[in-house]
């Protein structure tokens, strides 16, 4: 493997536990991407094996975005390095990278024949299932978390993309490369990766799952250059939200917390909100001058399953719990729902928050 500078990240770690999936998550521009892409080229190379890169849209690698993909890699000269000169460059096309360079005999661009990487999309994720891909044993998906809306059935999207590419193989090993920009993000969840948003930087933490051979391992990455880049000067504002571009912290939204003081006797409803092994109480305040909705931890169990009105992903036939709190039928759901609709609803700290956040984006997403 090539030397990398200190200050950007080294993928050898996590490559040494021998995981099916390695899990990157960490600061912006820190070179996760840039080393899973280096060790594409490499593979290519050495063993004419080649690699598979995800995206959730289409449009993240199509046209430009797909040439400057690679820039990376041939302005600090890693391609001719790995090629010993015999390539320079990376020419995109159709979805597909090819190694290229310039002849100064005909003063031309000579492309490979065969691409070193194909470019898959969940998204179009139904175009691909026909096509086989036998030599790729190393696949990247890059940006896997978002603070955006994920695709309904966006991790099963996934798995079909991956079952695609691997079909009876166990020779592959896939990257999740991603900024720290969503703690409590579904892919967690799916793959039982419950101690992420306690992880300390710097750690791998491996999963294992009963006594199949699967193995995740997942990486918290370390802010390499301990002071700070120097890009840090233009994002200096007082605002913790920044701290996830300048060092790595999960990113976080500011949310309004309870804006007075209020008695137990004036807790008019309560509904609680289980999402991502994350359990909420939401209470809805009256007051004699206004009344507005506060959502707090559940430090213990539900005391009652079968009555207390519950909203979780979760299907249950139960008549108390419901599933999308944006998507009501009854009047008990239309009343919760306007307090959202309103901007009414204040939490007990910013986590709480985004709880909330990730669950109402959940709602949008949902077909069902």
């Amino acid at each position: 493997m090539l030397k990398f500078k200190d200050e950007f990240y080294k993928i050898e770690p996590i490559m040494s536990k021998n995981c099916q999936y390695s899990m990157v998550i960490g600061e912006r521009s820190n070179g996760k991407t840039f080393a899973g892409l280096e060790l594409i080229v490499e593979n290519w190379y050495t063993k004419r094996e080649q690699g598979a890169y995800i995206r959730r849209w289409k449009e993240d690698f199509r046209g430009k975005r797909g040439q400057q993909l690679c820039e990376g890699l041939e302005t600090t000269n890693k391609i001719a390095e790995i090629t010993n000169g015999e390539w320079t460059h990376v020419k995109y096309f159709s979805g597909r990278w090819f190694l290229c360079k310039r002849d100064d005999d005909t003063d031309t661009m000579v492309t490979e024949d065969q691409p070193f990487m194909f470019g898959f999309s969940l998204s179009d994720m139904e175009h691909d299932k026909s096509t086989s891909y036998t030599m790729v044993t190393t696949i990247i998906f890059d940006e896997f978390l978002t603070r955006s809306y994920y695709l309904p059935d966006e991790f099963v999207i996934f798995m079909n993309v991956l079952s695609t590419i691997i079909r009876h193989r166990n020779n592959v090993r896939i990257f999740m490369f991603a900024n720290t920009v969503n703690k409590y993000a579904p892919y967690f969840k799916e793959m039982g990766l419950k101690h992420i948003p306690e992880m300390n930087p710097g750690k791998i933490d491996i999963y294992t799952y009963g006594t199949s051979e699967l193995r995740v391992a997942v990486e918290l990455t370390a802010s390499k250059n301990k002071k700070g880049k120097k890009s840090d000067a233009y994002f200096a504002f007082d605002n913790p939200s920044l701290n996830m571009i300048t060092g790595g912290a999960w990113e976080i939204d500011m949310y309004p917390h309870a804006p007075r003081k209020f008695k137990y006797s004036e807790i008019v409803f309560a509904f609680f909100i289980d999402f991502n092994d994350c359990l909420l109480q939401a209470e809805i305040i009256f007051q004699e001058d206004a009344h507005f909705l506060y959502i707090h931890q559940k430090t213990t169990p539900l005391k009652d399953e079968d009555n207390d009105i519950l909203f979780s992903e979760r299907y249950d036939p139960r008549p108390n719990h419901f599933r999308n709190i944006r998507k009501g039928t009854s009047k008990l759901e239309h009343k919760i729902a306007w307090y959202f609709q309103n901007d009414k609803v204040f939490y007990q700290d910013n986590e709480v928050g985004e709880v909330v956040r990730n669950y109402l984006q959940y709602c949008a997403s949902d077909r069902r």
